[in-house]
């Protein structure tokens, strides 16, 4: 058995997708979880072969919780998500995800996939996989995307400071330094940018 665990932040879609999944005779939903600090909690402690994770999800998304397990366990972790942007792919197969899918994919086929990651395989959705090769690259650093991801929802630069373990002055220059090169003249337009583009 396909020991899997499922995390959505919408109870509707992750009580379905589970319900379905349940039906396969090799897979057994051993947690679902609504967000990603729950999603990572569970994951610990459990263990399970496929974690399926929502890229959009409150106090950590898809991608994060991917990397911190990555670091940690053997599981393997598939990554759904509504908008497949090519930013995002490149993110997360860097911090180790096995599986990047669109949320318009049924659910044969994401068990089609849970069992390709499950068996050693890496699986990138074809449509996803082509956007990623002609999307235009981040011209921002890491540490400069690290600074707008911690300031998501409006964090001071003394919190995004205290949480990236950086002087305040520093980032303010990393701020600073992404206004300039994406030519907008607020934290938050680049934070909306950089999203759009699928950079963080």
């Amino acid at each position: 058995m396909i020991r899997v665990l499922v995390a959505d932040d919408e109870a509707m879609i992750r009580s379905a997708l589970a319900a379905l999944l349940r039906l396969e005779s090799d897979i057994e939903v051993v947690a679902e979880c609504g967000d990603g600090e729950a999603a990572l909690a569970a994951a610990m402690r459990l263990q399970p072969d496929v974690c399926l994770l929502d890229l959009e999800m409150p106090f950590l998304d898809g991608v994060e919780v991917a990397h911190r397990l990555h670091r940690a366990i053997a599981t393997r972790c598939v990554v759904v998500t509504r908008h497949a942007r090519p930013g995002v792919l490149r993110r997360a197969l860097a911090s180790g995800v096995a599986g990047f899918i669109p949320k318009s994919r049924g659910a044969e086929e994401v068990a089609a996939v849970i069992r390709r990651v499950a068996a050693g395989t890496r699986y990138v959705d074809p449509e996803v996989a082509a956007d990623a090769l002609s999307d235009e690259r981040s011209p921002l650093t890491d540490r400069e995307l690290d600074v707008l991801r911690a300031g998501r929802r409006g964090e001071t630069t003394g919190q995004i400071a205290k949480k990236l373990s950086l002087a305040p002055g520093t980032v303010r220059n990393h701020v600073s330094a992404v206004l300039t090169k994406l030519g907008v003249a607020t934290r938050q337009q680049a934070i909306m940018l950089a999203e759009e583009r699928g950079w963080i």
